[in-house]
């Protein structure tokens, strides 16, 4: 299957439903089941970032800790959902003017950029442990 790292938060927010467009400087031409990796990489901005609302409040909600102590319970490292990529559209102000207020939190959507639709997503009961790449990459078994 078809796999794309996302950095978390991010990865989580697409694996609980709450982000439903990945945004991204590239197009691909691929359509079809898409696994969603969490890297293992974080940064010290979104040390800060996940303090911030919305995406302290939903993560909160859902029962993920986010402080960077004992209670971070954001998978890293790990495939954690599966979906369904079913359109990639240039990034215009009319599209974006379409979207609510958490999912432009959740983006960037600058002209000129990409917005990946995902659709079906399903949040993988058990996270697999996988190295992840950039781009779209293969992760046999899934």
């Amino acid at each position: 299957m078809k796999v794309i790292s996302l950095l978390q938060p991010w990865a989580t927010l697409v694996a609980i439903g709450a982000k439903r467009i990945e945004t991204r400087s590239w197009a691909t031409s691929y359509r079809g089941p898409l696994a969603i990796h969490a890297s293992k990489g974080v940064t010290a901005a979104i040390k800060k970032l996940v303090f911030t609302k919305p995406f302290f409040t939903i993560l909160r909600k859902l029962g993920y800790g986010v402080a960077w102590g004992a209670d971070w319970n954001l998978p890293l490292g790990k495939i954690i959902a599966t979906c369904n990529l079913v359109d990639v559209v240039p990034i215009t102000p009319e599209f974006t003017a379409t979207l609510s207020e958490n999912e432009k939190a959740f983006g960037n959507y600058t002209p000129g950029r990409f917005a990946w639709i995902l659709e079906d997503v399903k949040q993988l009961p058990e996270p697999i442990p996988a190295k992840g790449s950039l781009g779209l990459w293969e992760f046999p078994g899934l």
